[in-house]
């Protein structure tokens, strides 16, 4: 004879449950892929980001590319071309932030994992000290890209988590 032991409910057990009662309200807006403002927005997957607010952005206004510090890596590019080519975006804002778990870590994390689990990751960490030159390093990696047919309108941000305010990186000359 069999018994089952019920099953502890999970944190994603728990987003299904919100999603049954968003949906219960959902009327679909009606509007297509295309970002109504034309832009995409890289921007770190820090869960203290809350960019719709932060940016004054609705439903369907932009992109949004989030990753791990927010770095323009293959994938971003990969993204953005298919944003800028396929949906009509033309402007990119690339948004790192204050207090960064990158800047905590090293490409040694790579190593560690290998170590751990027995295969080196494909991937880099992009790790960076500096969140400023990071920002630039992106900003170059977009304005570089021969995949990205728009890239005149592409400027870097930091956000800083006390206060919610942008600060603007300027380009490197």
């Amino acid at each position: 004879m069999s018994t089952s032991v019920p099953r502890t409910a999970t944190v994603t057990d728990r987003l299904v449950e919100a999603n049954r009662a968003y949906a219960a309200g959902f009327t679909d807006p009606g509007m297509g892929a295309r970002p109504v403002l034309r832009v995409a927005v890289v921007a770190c997957m820090d869960a203290r980001l809350d960019l719709h607010a932060a940016l004054g952005l609705e439903l369907g206004d932009c992109h949004t590319i989030r990753n791990a510090g927010g770095v323009v890596t293959d994938d971003t590019i990969r993204s953005l071309t298919i944003s800028q080519r396929a949906l009509g975006t033309s402007s990119v804002a690339l948004i790192h932030h204050t207090g960064c778990g990158l800047q905590t870590l090293t490409e040694d994390f790579r190593h560690e994992l290998e170590l751990e689990v027995g295969q080196r990751p494909a991937w880099a960490v992009e790790a960076f000290r500096d969140v400023d030159q990071d920002v630039r390093q992106s900003m170059q990696r977009v304005r570089t890209s021969p995949f990205l047919p728009h890239t005149d309108d592409v400027r870097g941000f930091v956000f800083d988590v006390t206060t919610g305010l942008l600060r603007e990186i300027a380009p490197n000359p």
